[in-house]
């Protein structure tokens, strides 16, 4: 069986790739938009599988409320804020914000879920959270030029849109928690959670406000980077994620799934063709030693 260290860390991986693919049609279709045809796109994606593994037959009505619940904070109402974030901030200053979800998770985990942790893993959660915010913090002069650091819109809003996200996915994970931890299939409940929020996304197709409908066409280019970023970073990212959480902590697996952001330093330094600054990589250190103090401590 496949620790719940490791798939966090798969998951983050998944988050890294999936991020930096989602931001060109996120910008061109608008956030909303942009998350409600990633929903759909996903939701088949993932209920094909569940279907061909017998996994829808794991879910109860008594589990399927709950996840249902999930989905509408965590995804309906995070991923929107998360996406909102990356086209007015880009993928650093949004990534740094949403990291923040672990430690609130990690922190609920233990008021809510009555969750500890040995001092040598709270140590580790401690180094990695510092580490991302050192990756995401520093960079280049010349990377700071660059489109992906260009920020749309007042930046307090933006602020607030990512801490509003980082909440959001907090509380989805704690709510989700004890349902992944009967043994549900974690690709049946990841199906039944994009599947609702993909349905309450599309039913702001019903509104009339323009934020709820895109500025731009979807050319055949936009959709294949919306279905990959969707395969990459939802399908695949948040089985991991469920996986990891029916296996450990919120705290643990929110912590190392935060990783995203120093996973992501040598793909920003391909795409940006930038070497990140000194400081991002001590940092990038810092969250590999502190990712070993978590997997030492988890042993204990």
């Amino acid at each position: 069986m496949v620790p719940a260290e490791i798939l966090a860390l798969c998951a983050a991986l998944c988050w890294s790739f999936g991020g930096l693919i989602a931001l060109v049609p996120a910008r061109e279709l608008g956030a909303l938009p942009f998350n409600r045809l990633r929903m759909s796109m996903v939701f088949v994606m993932l209920a094909v599988a569940a279907l061909v593994t017998g996994g829808w037959w794991s879910l109860t009505l008594e589990h399927s409320s709950v996840l249902v619940v999930s989905a509408m904070v965590g995804i309906f109402l995070g991923d929107t804020a998360l996406f909102a974030a990356l086209r007015r901030l880009g993928p650093r200053r949004s990534g740094i914000l949403f990291a923040t979800n672990a430690p609130m998770t990690a922190l609920l985990g233990i008021l809510i879920l009555g969750e500890r942790m040995s001092p040598l893993t709270l140590v580790g959660c401690i180094l990695v959270m510092i580490g991302v915010v050192m990756a995401i913090h520093f960079r280049s002069e010349a990377a700071a030029r660059h489109a992906f650091e260009e920020v749309r819109g007042r930046l307090a809003v933006g602020v607030l849109i990512g801490l509003g996200a980082a909440l959001c996915q907090a509380v989805s994970t704690i709510i989700a928690k004890p349902v992944l931890a009967s043994g549900v299939d974690p690709v049946a409940a990841s199906a039944l959670r994009v599947g609702t929020a993909a349905l309450a996304l599309s039913a702001t197709l019903l509104l009339p406000s323009s934020m709820f409908h895109s500025p731009a066409k979807i050319t055949p280019k936009i959709a294949g980077l919306t279905a990959l970023s969707g395969l990459v970073g939802m399908a695949l990212g948040m089985t991991f994620l469920l996986a990891a959480l029916a296996r450990g902590t919120a705290g643990v697996v929110s912590t190392l799934s935060a990783t995203s952001p120093v996973l992501i330093l040598p793909i920003l330094w391909v795409a940006t063709r930038q070497r990140p600054a000194g400081p991002a990589w001590l940092g990038a250190i810092l969250a590999v030693i502190g990712a070993a103090c978590i997997f030492n401590g988890q042993a204990f």
